[in-house]
């Protein structure tokens, strides 16, 4: 079974550049406080990181 990593929107996208909002929407990320369950890839922790200062990040199992 493949590593999984918990996402956890914790700061507004307002005021953010577009490109930004498009990433925290394309991991599924809605309202501030809605979390989503994601398999631990390279492409995912790349969106994980370019928003970094957005989001929470845990390992779930």
């Amino acid at each position: 079974m493949a590593k999984m990593i918990k996402v956890t929107l914790v700061k507004s996208v307002i005021g953010q550049k577009a490109d930004k909002k498009a990433t925290v929407r394309s991991l599924g990320l809605k309202k501030i406080s809605s979390s989503v369950v994601k398999e631990d890839t390279p492409a995912i922790r790349g969106m994980v990181e370019a928003v970094s200062h957005l989001v929470k990040v845990e390992e779930s199992k």
